[in-house]
């Protein structure tokens, strides 16, 4: 079983969704990782407490929880969650879309989210099936959840639109949606997805940035199973 864990970051031109597909038997030992490099961090860093989240952007810029550490601290913590996620049973998804590109293609376009998740789901089906296994997908809580769960349940029965049309197979039960702040995995994708956005479409000013934001991407880069950005 694959426990696929979905994120997303984006700007007003790119949309991106990250999907953590971490087998089962990797879970607890991934989830104890996670909660460890917040302990690591709690011991030297001021205002890092056990409920602190792993969050991209927060982490990245030193907001909330991260406020009092310096960048070479959170940079350590982000590469710690990063290679946690590396040394164990994961593959990466990645999927975007170009904003405006489907906005001059079509006169009523989809919601970005709508098309990248859809677009994802098919590549996690299609990995689950070579590997001869099923896949549940946990996602961060959205405001229109019960829709979207809607459109798993459209596209099972009907499949997927598109030139990759899928009945998904593989994806079993419904999309799960939780509360991030109790989910250290849905934290990880957001690491993930955050970083993505983060290399994808900004051009940072600082060189000693540009070199640590690939550092931490090597980390990571051999679970990477898919990765697209969709122009229409």
């Amino acid at each position: 079983m694959l426990l696929t864990y979905v994120d997303e970051s984006y700007t007003k031109e790119r949309y991106y969704i990250a999907g953590l597909a971490v087998h089962h038997d990797a879970i607890r030992s991934l989830e104890s990782e996670l909660a460890g490099v917040v302990t690591k961090a709690r011991r030297t860093c001021r205002g890092v407490t056990a409920g602190s989240e792993l969050h991209g952007h927060p982490l990245f810029h030193g907001k909330e929880d991260w406020a009092q550490l310096q960048p070479r601290q959170r940079i350590g913590v982000y590469g710690d969650a990063l290679q946690a996620i590396a040394d164990h049973d994961v593959r990466i998804f990645l999927r975007g879309l170009d904003i405006p590109a489907q906005r001059k293609r079509y006169g009523r376009p989809i919601p970005p989210h709508d098309v990248v998740l859809q677009h994802l789901l098919e590549r996690v089906n299609g990995y689950a099936a070579r590997t001869d296994q099923a896949a549940l997908i946990i996602a961060d809580e959205l405001q229109e959840d019960d829709r979207h769960r809607k459109n798993l349940t459209d596209f099972r029965m009907y499949g997927t639109p598109g030139y990759l049309s899928s009945e998904l197979p593989r994806i079993v039960d419904t999309i799960h949606f939780a509360p991030s702040h109790h989910s250290r995995l849905l934290q990880a994708a957001d690491l993930v997805a955050f970083l993505h956005r983060r290399l994808e479409t900004h051009t940072e000013t600082d060189l000693r940035a540009t070199r640590a934001n690939a550092a931490l991407w090597a980390r990571i880069r051999a679970r990477v199973e898919h990765q697209h950005c969709w122009r229409p």
